[in-house]
Order: structure tokens, then sequence, then C-alpha cells
């Protein structure tokens, strides 16, 4: 199955609606864990959040026939999903912190780093799942 085949397939458009959900749950623990606790902080504990959400999910409803038991796709998942926190972090902490500033961007600077942030692992992570966790 070519790339372009695999971006539109059947698996992958439940993956976003699992990735939507798991997404969701992240940016909006995300707001309430930032009551408590720094940004930074804030935005890796929302994604574990997100993260269990989203293997619950994925291995309910996207890829269910996965011949890996659950330990297995447990340890994978949390691999793939430890390369996409950096890239999330990166991004979020980023515009938040130093280019959100920098251009005078103050309309919920955080929440608008955050969602730009989760949005931006979905395509590498579906692969990585696919490949590595659900295989």
């Amino acid at each position: 199955m070519s790339l372009v085949e695999t971006f539109k397939s059947q698996r992958f458009i439940k993956f976003i609606i699992v990735g939507g959900i798991a997404a969701a749950l992240n940016f909006l623990s995300r707001i309430l864990f930032s009551q408590f606790v720094s940004f930074r902080l804030a935005v890796i504990l929302a994604y574990l959040v997100g993260m269990i959400t989203a293997f619950i999910l994925a291995k309910r409803f996207v890829f269910e026939e996965s011949q890996q038991s659950t330990h297995k796709q447990f340890y994978y998942f949390t691999l793939v999903n430890g390369l996409a926190i950096i890239q999330i972090w990166v991004v979020s902490v980023g515009l938040a912190e130093y280019i959100f500033p920098a251009i005078n961007f103050t309309f919920f600077r955080e929440e608008v780093a955050h969602l730009i942030g989760i949005t931006i692992p979905v395509f590498t992570s579906y692969i990585g799942h696919k490949k590595l966790s659900f295989r």
C-alpha cells in the first residue's frame, strides 16, 4: 500500500477520530493542569492523559486485529509516543514562550501553541503505531 493510500484508508480515518478524542482530552487536561503547575510540565502531564486514552481507543477500535501481546503493544506505543511528545513539547513551548512573544501574539497564546503542537505528530505516529505498536 502506498503512503497516499495509507492516509486515505478506513483505518487512518478511525485513527484520526480516536486521535481527536485523545487530543481533546490532552488539550482540556492541559488547561486544568496549568492551574497547578507550569505550562511546560502541564504539557507533559496532559500528554500522558491523551496517550493512555489513545492507547485504549486505538487498541479497541483501530488496530483490533494485532497479533502482539498487550504488553508489547503498550511498550511500542510508548516508544512511538516518546518521539511524539518531543515534537509536541518543542513546538508548544517554542511557540508559547519564544515565537508568539516575538511577534506579539497574545490571543490565548498557550492554548493556540498547544493546539498546534498536538497536531504535529499525526502522520508520524500513525505510521509508527501501524508498523510497530499494533502490527
